[in-house]
């Protein structure tokens, strides 16, 4: 079948931001019904997800993924995205499923835009115009809607599980904009892979990949082989991908059909309750995608 670049990057974004969002739930069912242990988990995607993006990087560019090694600022920035940006949101997505849920960890980490409209105004010393502060304002009224139906002093998921997920939208914001010097210089695919790998290496310090919790069968198998497969390697790869074929805002928009997914999957396989308020928060929150990815 021929397809136009448009619809070839159209088609890309989309399965990447869905695959993200199947590794959610399946993430759920290794940390809630497996046993696995979310330490454990986060490290053993990171060292093996790192591994074979900088494998794929290696084989397309002759082996060439030590170059960016050699200047100082690189070695700076990447260890801050690996460290600070990409570990610590990797850690606080799953921590939060463990304490919470697939659908809504996803949706919190969607938080991301928010906090970096924030960022930016405090760098800047600037009040955020009036569109991006719309958007704080409709990420923060999402929350509040999502976590307690509109109910102040309750809370529809527990605490740590809502703390998790604001962790997970700051670092989200520290992972999103660390490394875009460094992508535009050299390529995503071997930044990301050399993000996941140098995570994956200091997460072991606690989380060591030799230490396994949780119940090896064939069902925690092939769902383990999803998350490091099509929930990482497939995922970041096709949504990259997706940006040789159309504007970089445009696969972001297109790619937050990941909590569609999570909510959805989460709805038909783990039989999650989601009422109109958690859909009426959710989009709240995923608003400030399709308008701050305008701007």
């Amino acid at each position: 079948m021929n397809l136009s670049n448009r619809k070839k990057g159209v088609l890309l974004a989309v399965a990447g931001g869905s695959f993200w969002g199947g590794s959610g739930v399946a993430g759920q069912v290794l940390l809630q019904d497996c046993g696995f242990a979310t330490g454990w988990l986060v490290t053993a995607r990171m060292l093996l997800a790192g591994i074979i993006l900088l494998a794929i990087d290696a084989a397309q560019h002759k082996g060439d993924i030590w170059s960016v090694w050699k200047e100082r600022q690189n070695v700076r920035e990447l260890l801050t995205f690996a460290w600070v940006g990409m570990l610590i949101v990797q850690y606080s997505y799953f921590a939060c499923i463990a304490y919470g849920n697939a659908a809504a960890a996803t949706v919190l980490q969607y938080l991301m835009p928010a906090f970096i409209v924030l960022y930016v105004a405090l760098r800047n010393h600037q009040l955020p115009r009036p569109v991006e502060l719309l958007c704080v304002l409709l990420a923060i009224g999402g929350t509040f809607l999502l976590v307690t139906h509109g109910e102040p002093g309750t809370l529809t998921i527990p605490l740590p599980a809502l703390i998790w997920g604001i962790v997970s939208g700051v670092s989200g914001a520290v992972y999103t904009l660390t490394p875009k010097r460094l992508i535009r210089q050299w390529r995503a695919t071997l930044i990301v892979g050399w993000g996941m790998l140098l995570g994956g290496l200091a997460l072991s310090f606690i989380a060591p990949p030799w230490a396994f919790q949780g119940s090896w069968t064939s069902l925690s198998l092939a769902v383990f082989l999803y998350v490091i497969i099509f929930g990482s390697v497939l995922a970041f790869w096709f949504y990259l991908g997706s940006t040789k074929y159309i504007q970089p805002g445009e696969a972001g928009v297109l790619a937050s059909v990941e909590p569609l997914t999570a909510i959805i999957l989460s709805v038909a396989l783990l039989g999650q309750s989601f009422g109109w308020l958690d859909f009426l928060g959710s989009a709240c929150i995923l608003l400030t995608v399709f308008i701050l990815a305008r701007q």
